[in-house]
């Protein structure tokens, strides 16, 4: 924890961290709340389900496009309009009386404006910490984000249903508001500037890290997707069981990447990661006992976290400064579709076989995410005693004071 302490001690690191996780808040609050709203609106939760569809389309196209521009247009002018039109498409789905086309529409716009506030704040981080800090600042962020999956929930399931689905929405806009302005006048914001991308967009992609990041990101969250599913079903949406297994898990991301956030990053570290998660979401299909559970959960958990920073720190190494907001935009899109594959897969198996299959799904995932991680090691980056920050572009770039 001394080596945290020192990190947090760097300047505008810990304003930095604070301010990004409050803008990144309502991420975990959004779906819930809609999906509640919808639902209490339309009395179906199939028309919830195409609204959260219609917003998950939206964020996987957004995210490589809109983590673009800020090279074109830069981050604060990005950010800023991105954060005003997901306020005011969320604004519209709380107050104005909507039928179903018009909550896919305005669900749409909400995910295709969602602001790329991950891959802006991971193209700052190299800029504001020593190359040596900058592996153990992956891990950290990766870790503290599991804050938001562990609170958010809490608190929409507790608003919406102890005041209004209308006043849950209405709390997302201001934390998004208030969050996205912290974040946007943070002074690292303005100094950082990412030069224009002279390759073609989706080009990144080429990279054998980014392509692989975007793949193993896809396996990885597709897993953890029906983990939750397969909790869900297990226990009931009413059952106290199911939140706290759930956090169990969560609260094992967290310590595996404050455990192990200094641990040197070498080509094989991907693939040990993921086997720690694929062996505790494999060993849940012995018992569904609560207590066993969450025993395997919080294996599971250990190893995503520290997978998760692994995946920074080597697509950071591998691509030029001006590709970097991109390459966490496409990996960011991996991880959407992952979550949607995730559950969907979950989803049939829990009706054909039981909550088990459920967990059967997710160790499919977590072994197609292992065995790519050792098949493709070669494509890997070897990070220990190297730099992990991007490679410099060959022109000089302005800074903003």
């Amino acid at each position: 924890m001394a080596g945290y302490q020192e990190l947090l001690r760097a300047p505008g690191v810990a304003r930095i961290i604070a301010a990004q996780l409050t803008a990144r808040f309502p991420s975990g609050m959004t779906s819930l709340a809609v999906l509640l709203h919808v639902e209490q609106t339309t009395g179906s939760y199939g028309a919830a389900g195409l609204v959260l569809a219609a917003a998950s389309v939206g964020q996987a196209i957004s995210g490589p496009v809109t983590s673009r521009w800020m090279g074109i247009w830069g981050m604060r002018r990005v950010l800023t309009l991105t954060a005003a039109v997901c306020a005011a498409a969320i604004l519209v789905l709380a107050v104005v009386p909507l039928g179903l086309p018009g909550f896919i529409l305005f669900g749409f716009l909400a995910g295709i404006s969602n602001p790329p506030v991950q891959p802006a704040v991971r193209t700052i981080y190299p800029k504001i910490v020593t190359s040596r800090q900058l592996t153990p600042l992956f891990s950290l962020d990766a870790s503290l984000q599991e804050i938001i999956w562990i609170i958010a929930p809490v608190v929409t399931t507790l608003v919406a249903t102890q005041v209004g689905t209308v006043q849950a929405l209405l709390l997302i806009v201001a934390i998004l508001i208030g969050g996205c302005a912290w974040f946007i006048l943070s002074p690292e914001v303005g100094r950082v500037r990412i030069p224009r991308s002279r390759r073609g967009f989706g080009k990144v992609l080429g990279k054998p890290v980014v392509l692989l990041g975007t793949v193993i990101g896809f396996l990885l969250i597709g897993a953890c997707a029906a983990v939750e599913a397969g909790v869900v079903a297990a226990f009931g949406h009413d059952g106290l069981e199911a939140g706290l297994v759930l956090a169990v898990f969560a609260v094992g991301s967290l310590a595996g990447g404050l455990s192990f956030g200094h641990v040197p990053i070498g080509p094989w570290a991907m693939a040990r990661r993921l086997a720690v998660v694929t062996v505790g979401v494999t060993a849940i299909v012995v018992s569904l006992d609560v207590w066993w559970m969450g025993a395997s959960l919080f294996v599971a958990g250990i190893g995503i976290a520290p997978a998760l920073a692994a995946m920074f720190a080597m697509t950071s190494a591998s691509v030029k400064f001006s590709e970097t907001a991109e390459a966490y935009g496409w990996m960011g899109t991996g991880q959407l579709i992952g979550a949607a594959a995730g559950s969907a897969v979950a989803g049939f198996l829990i009706d054909g076989v039981g909550p088990t299959g459920a967990f059967w799904a997710a160790a499919g995932f977590g072994v197609l995410g292992t065995l790519v991680a050792v098949v493709f090691v070669r494509g890997f980056p070897d990070l220990r005693g190297r730099d992990a920050s991007p490679i410099p572009d060959t022109e000089p770039v302005p800074v903003i004071t």
